[in-house]
Formats: C-alpha cells, structure tokens, sequence
C-alpha cells in the first residue's frame, strides 16, 4: 500500500512539473518578437520615435524646442548651422517629420528628418557633430504601354488600368492644340509608353516619363513623341510620325487668367489721352504682378522704357512674327536673351499711359501689326532636313511598338 502511495504522489509530481514546462513554452511561444524597423537610415528600435505633422505657424526652431539637445547647443546656432544645407524657411503645413531621441538620455534629441515628399527627405542628424543630408528613397523606373478604349472620362479610363491619374494632365498637355479633352467621347482610344517610377520595387509613385503616345479622337489618329532638336534645349517639344509639330507657335495669350477690356481697333476711344484714335493691340486686363508670359519662343529684342509704353519688351520669334508686351511693373529679361514659349518675362502693371493694370499685347507679321485673335497662327517651326532624319530614326522602334500593341488591343 506505501509503494502504491509513493507510485501516486510520483506520477502527480511529474505531470504538474510537465504541465509548468508546457505552460512556460505556451507563454514564450506567444510573446512575439519586435520587428526591426529600418528607414530613413535609422534603426527605429534603437531610439524613442515621434511622428508628427508641421502644423500651421510652425518654425524649425519651434520644432527643436519640444526637446533637449545634447551638449547644451542653442536652437539659433543649430538653425544658422544648417541654413546652407536646408532652407528652415519653406518647411510647409502637412509635411511629416520624424524626432529620433535617446533611449537612456531622457528624450534628448538625436536627429529630426523633414519628409519634402514621398521620395526626398532632410535628415538633420546631432549624434556627433551637426550634419545634414538632403537624401531620396531608393527608386526605379518601370517601362510599360497602356493601352484603352475611352470608357467614361479620361481619368476614370487611366485608373482602371492602374496608371496614375495625373497622366491624364500629361496627356491634355501634349495634345492641347490638336484634341479639345472636353469633347472626348466613348469609343476614342489611345495608347501610351510610359515609365512609372517605384520605391523599393513595390511602391508605386506615378509617371515619370512618355517615350511615345498616340490618341484616336472621332476616328483621327494623332501621334505625338517627346524631341529635343538641340542638347541645349531644357524641355522636349511633341511632334507627330511625320516630324510635324502639335503645339501652336503661339500662345492664344500672354497670360494664364484674363479678361480682355480692349480689343485690337482701327478706331478706339483713348481713357488717357481723351481722343479716337487707332489700337493696334489687345489688352487683358489682370491684377498687378501677374506673371507675362512670352507666346512663342524667340530672341528678346528690346526692352525699356517710354512715356506711352511705360516697361515693354519685345520679342523677335522669325523673320516674319514678332510680339510686344507692355505697362509692365516688372521687367524680367534682358535683351539678345533667347526665351522659350511660355517664359516669364515680367509682370502686369500700369506703367505708362495706362488707367489700371494690364498688358497691353502687340503682334508684328511681316513688320505689319496686326490682330493676332483674328490671324490663322501657323503651328511650330518645321523641322529642318537633317533633325528630321534623325527624327524619324529616333521614333521609328517607338511607333512600331504602339502600332503592334494597338492592332492586338483594338483589333485593327
């Protein structure tokens, strides 16, 4: 009877042991292990992390003082050592920032980073000395063709086919002289190279880039690939398979936002002066310091100063057209300066002989002024002979592809 005793007690002892070890496993088993978090060049889990927004009213140096700096530094010194490398001027509302303090040290600060955008980043690091770095996430660009028939709005379309909508823009840009973007219809197609841009391979951040497009509006095809015909030229115009240009030379107007309080006349009653007498431009009246924008590129043949004028510049763009833009508040060129279609060249004012601010807008064809609002303006200068070549030797392979994609998708 002991032995069946001792036996018992035994075998209750050894279960409850077993029954602790598995108790122990079980609550190891469930406490999870922190992840490592990397980013920005930090170890997350090394410091003590504060997320917040840039709130209205906010200043880098307010962003410092919510904690301590090492070594006693002065908030101004920090802001004067940095200035060259981070303008603490144009850090906005909205924006992100990150505060990376010491885990041992109570919450002194290690660095800050100031997130511009979904790739550029400011780190402003006081670990050792105070260093800043302006830095980009990692990113690659990958290179596909959409194509698609118009269903609902071009936007709607672009979504639907996992592009980002701001290719839509894009698109109404290329093709703003040629395809009226109000008007397109169910049943218009079109096709476009693009190159996306990632971050890690994974994130997508939108269109970096068009190699090519083509866009069928009411059964017209339109072409348009991105050339430049010099190296020094800043920004690529858009020309069709035939080396034929889509923009208009000119501009419809000097300005983004207008009203047109006078128009180009043969007898117009003067405000100033107080008599009849010839108009022989248009004025589009706008606030003062409006930005004037040049309507076709050219070289800037004059700029100065007269009585009835007030600031002026003119703009020679061929050996036929030239422009003139006057009652400006500001002068923004310098003559023999060669300037792009759309350049900033000054600003609206009321210089002169003039009763409220406005540009007052002069066209030349063949040395004769006359009303541009009437005139049939001719399309970008043609290529010559040799960049045509060259031309159509660069869009060749390019074509070809939305050619192939777009007899597959649309059936042709």
């Amino acid at each position: 009877m002991r032995y069946l005793v001792l036996a018992i007690l035994f075998v209750t002892f050894f279960t409850a042991c077993n029954s602790k070890d598995e108790a122990e496993k079980a609550k190891k088993a469930t406490v999870k292990k922190e992840p490592i978090i990397k980013e920005f060049g930090f170890t997350f889990n090394d410091y003590k992390v504060v997320r917040d927004t840039i709130r209205s009213g906010d200043t880098f140096g307010k962003l410092l003082e919510k904690f301590p700096l090492k070594d006693s530094l002065r908030i101004h010194d920090v802001t004067e050592k940095v200035k060259d490398s981070f303008n603490v001027r144009r850090i906005k509302a909205g924006k992100p920032y990150i505060l990376f303090l010491d885990k041992k040290k109570p919450n002194t600060l290690q660095a800050l980073v100031y997130i511009e955008d979904r790739i550029n980043f400011t780190v402003v690091d006081f670990r050792d000395s105070i260093v800043v770095s302006n830095k980009q996430k990692p990113t690659i660009l990958k290179r596909r063709v959409v194509a698609a028939e118009i269903k609902g709005s071009l936007s709607e379309t672009l979504s639907n086919a996992g592009v980002s909508a701001g290719l839509a823009n894009k698109l109404a840009n290329i093709y703003a002289y040629t395809v009226d973007f109000f008007k397109i219809q169910k049943g218009d197609k079109f096709a476009v190279t693009i190159n996306e841009r990632y971050i890690d391979d994974s994130i997508y951040v939108g269109v970096e880039s068009i190699e090519a497009s083509y866009f069928e509006n009411k059964g017209k095809k339109i072409f348009a690939f991105p050339y430049k015909l010099s190296e020094n030229q800043k920004q690529e115009d858009f020309y069709d398979e035939n080396g034929k240009g889509l923009k208009s030379m000119f501009l419809k107007a000097p300005l983004d936002y207008f009203r047109i309080s006078s128009r180009f006349s043969g007898r117009r009653f003067h405000p100033v002066q107080m008599r009849f007498k010839a108009h022989n431009g248009t004025d589009y009246a706008a606030p003062h310091g409006t930005p004037i924008k040049t309507t076709a590129s050219g070289v800037v043949e004059r700029t100065g100063y007269t009585a009835g004028n007030g600031n002026f510049v003119k703009v020679r763009h061929s050996s036929t057209y030239s422009t003139q833009y006057l009652h400006m508040s500001k002068i923004s060129v310098r003559n023999g300066q060669r300037v792009s279609q759309g350049q900033v060249i000054g600003k609206v004012g009321s210089t002169g002989l003039a009763t409220g601010p406005h540009v007052c807008y002069r066209f030349w064809k063949n040395g004769v002024q006359v009303d541009p609002l009437r005139l049939k303006l001719p399309n970008a200068e043609p290529m010559n002979d040799s960049h045509k070549q060259k031309y159509l030797a660069h869009i060749a392979p390019l074509k070809k592809e939305l050619d192939s994609i777009t007899a597959v998708k649309f059936k042709e």
